[in-house]
């Protein structure tokens, strides 16, 4: 059985669609079959991916929130992209907004997710879930039916101000929703090494929780390359492969290995 990892943190650009890709990339490198859950209505992932138009899919999460809310069987296959970087892909449009607010009257709403991703899991080592920043039911679907959560974090001020706020919510979803749900780690990404501040800030992360959550020994550097790779519809090691950025995210997904063995 695959396991399902949420990329989460209720804060933007704090570097999560651009985890998700490359860690994905990183463990199609190892050897895995991986699939990414497009779970935002900006559709960055699935426009990192190469789709410009995502408006003009034919199928999307949309669908298979649709199937399950109406009780339609999903066909084997339905609505997966194969793309260049070796992932499958949900991918998600504009059309995610709307069905957000659809789902608040729905049976079960906050378990919606869990209902398509719990078979896919039989052909997936790994699926990765990039959520949307925000903590509304679109993410507490994403946290309901992972298995874990990694947590992208900008080494600055505010951004690791709302950690406490994020875990609150994994900590009440964990309890009511999903009693299974760990915490894969917290990330540090955006780090500019160079400066005290941003030493003070990776300081501060482990202090206040280190003793209770995962921090990944390997910080994701402040690198122009790695985001580039979002405009180019390529993975980082395809972008950049000698790059401070591939080598981070290459180690990133080493520790993603070890932590689930």
């Amino acid at each position: 059985m695959g396991k399902v990892i949420a990329i989460a943190n209720q804060k933007g650009g704090v570097g999560k669609t651009t985890t998700t890709m490359n860690l994905g990339a990183g463990l199609v490198n190892e050897g895995k079959r991986v699939l990414l859950v497009d779970s935002d209505p900006q559709a960055s992932l699935t426009m990192c991916l190469g789709i410009q138009e995502p408006d003009k899919l034919e199928n999307t999460i949309v669908d298979f929130i649709d199937k399950i809310v109406n009780e339609k069987e999903i066909p084997d296959g339905f609505g997966i992209l194969h793309t260049e970087l070796g992932v499958d892909l949900i991918p998600a449009n504009i059309e995610l907004s709307g069905a957000e607010i659809s789902l608040t009257s729905a049976m079960s709403r906050e378990l919606i997710y869990r209902s398509f991703i719990e078979p896919l899991k039989k052909k997936y080592d790994y699926i990765l879930i990039d959520c949307m920043p925000s903590l509304g039911l679109l993410t507490i679907n994403a946290l309901a039916s992972a298995d874990s959560v990694l947590i992208p974090v900008q080494a600055a001020y505010l951004p690791v101000k709302g950690l406490q706020q994020l875990i609150k919510t994994i900590s009440t979803i964990k309890k009511r929703l999903n009693e299974n749900l760990q915490f894969e780690g917290i990330l540090l990404t955006i780090v500019d090494a160079r400066t005290n501040y941003a030493k003070d800030i990776i300081t501060e992360v482990q202090k206040s929780y280190g003793e209770k959550i995962h921090i990944f020994q390997t910080n994701i550097p402040l690198s122009v390359k790695a985001s580039e790779t979002t405009a180019m519809a390529k993975s980082i090691y395809d972008y950049d492969p000698k790059g401070k950025a591939a080598a981070a995210y290459a180690a990133v997904t080493k520790e993603v290995l070890e932590h689930g063995n």
